[in-house]
């Protein structure tokens, strides 16, 4: 296997993830702290825009090579192991059906909150 094939499979693993974490957000057995980070991250990961602009130079890319599976990473460890297993069954149903991952518009929201809020503490700290 290339180096390609194995980034390419990674990416799709984290796709993959990402869905599993919606349906684990909906299911009424994930704890309180585990469905906050899950919330964040498929808010992040299915925003239709990036915090971090993919167009900027490194950083662009960093946050969706190093942010996103953090986030993944660790609400996968907070998660129970049967909300896991039976959400990621979910998932890999989800992109089989649909060939593509669910929008989230609170993701939207999300990202362009944050940005204001750094706006706002430039425009106030100029």
């Amino acid at each position: 296997m290339s180096m390609i094939d194995a980034i390419r499979q990674w990416a799709r693993r984290i796709k993959q993830d990402a869905v599993m974490l919606w349906f684990a957000c909906r299911d009424p057995r994930t704890p309180r702290l585990p469905k906050i980070i899950c919330m964040v991250a498929v808010a992040y990961a299915l925003s239709p825009i990036d915090l971090i602009p993919d167009f900027i130079p490194v950083l662009g890319y960093l946050d969706d090579a190093i942010l996103l599976p953090a986030m993944i990473w660790l609400a996968v460890k907070l998660l129970p192991a049967q909300v896991v297993s039976e959400c990621r069954a979910q998932a890999a149903e989800w992109m089989q059906n649909n060939e593509r991952k669910p929008v989230n518009r609170w993701g939207v929201l999300f990202v362009l909150s944050v940005w204001s809020l750094l706006l706002l503490l430039l425009v106030w700290w100029w």
